[in-house]
């Protein structure tokens, strides 16, 4: 205890800072048993590409998610005395040449990849957490532009939601990710949202928590929502909720960027846990003699956190160090 299964660094993602042995480093340092190394998998459209990557040659992503995978692997060796450190990939879902591309690159990888976190970060094709503005646009698309037959508010909003949670699904039907990465991060601008007030989004929200509950997902409880300005940790208390209800299990995530971030925010989530009722957390691990491979293909199973996980010493010293 504890464990993280979702990490960037600046060595292979441009948008995070720090060499992935930094990152490594970290989360030994703060005691993790447990540390999955999870890079963006490439894109394959220069449209695609972030203000930060402007310049850089599309075909060089593919590059340099295989160079990730071999420096990963290679720290997973030389620090196994010290943490478990599964190495997994996070999605991409801005059009159908990306869930085809992925096909190829699982295949190409083999068991290089262990797991999947499952994301969707474009809606319409726009990234929908870069910034405020970007998302803004993202919404804008569902506007038919024509005053007379243009969406209110409340429609656009719904249409947005909807088409975040089909592509989910659709990810998640064809990949069957391990890991279901920040579930809610459409409402990342509008943290106060409650799905509940948008029928047709409500209904896919749980029909995308069902699939997942009845394939074997675990969910990921997700800190960074804290440093973008939430109260709460993805998801928020509705979707927990839900997944509750649906019977689905959670595991721990910092989404870090960086080794300052390893761990960020986590003194906060046992608060979170308690006030939304999760009281059992989950793991990925290998199991010792390879049986059958789970739903995905791939051979990372769920193993629950031995009880009570709440009253490790670990969250006691988080919490010390925030009060200093």
């Amino acid at each position: 205890m504890p464990q993280s299964h979702h990490s960037h660094s600046g060595q292979f993602c441009k948008h995070a800072v720090g060499a992935l042995e930094e990152v490594v480093l970290e989360a030994i340092r703060q005691g993790f048993d447990t540390y999955g190394l999870t890079e963006h998998v490439p894109r394959y459209r220069s449209e695609d590409l972030y203000p930060e990557e402007v310049g850089v040659p599309i075909e060089s992503l593919r590059a340099q998610f295989d160079a990730f995978l071999t420096e990963a692997h290679r720290l997973k060796d030389k620090y196994s005395d010290k943490i478990t450190l599964p190495v997994g990939l996070e999605t991409e879902f801005i059009t159908e040449t990306d869930m085809d591309q992925l096909d190829a690159l699982l295949a190409a990888s083999g068991d290089r990849v262990e797991y999947l976190v499952g994301s969707v970060h474009h809606v319409h094709a726009i990234p929908i957490d870069f910034d405020k503005a970007t998302f803004e646009r993202s919404l804008g698309s569902f506007s038919s532009g024509d005053s007379s037959t243009s969406l209110n508010e409340h429609d656009q909003m719904e249409a947005f939601l909807c088409s975040y949670l089909d592509a989910q699904y659709e990810l998640m039907r064809r990949f069957r990710p391990e890991i279901i990465g920040h579930f809610d991060l459409c409402r990342l601008y509008n943290p106060a949202l409650r799905f509940a007030d948008y029928p047709a989004a409500f209904e896919r929200v749980r029909r995308n928590v069902r699939f997942a509950v009845e394939y074997g997902a675990l969910f990921e409880l997700n800190a960074a929502a804290f440093r973008k300005g939430w109260d709460a940790a993805y998801p928020g208390e509705d979707v927990v909720q839900i997944v509750l209800e649906e019977g689905g299990r959670f595991a721990l995530s910092d989404d870090s960027h960086g080794p300052h971030a390893v761990g960020l925010n986590y003194h906060r989530l046992p608060e979170y846990a308690r006030r939304v009722g999760i009281s059992e957390l989950w793991t990925l691990e290998r199991p010792q003699t390879r049986t059958h491979q789970n739903a995905g293909g791939r051979w990372l199973v769920p193993r629950k956190i031995s009880d009570p996980w709440i009253n490790h010493p670990f969250w006691n010293r988080t919490k010390r160090q925030d009060d200093e």
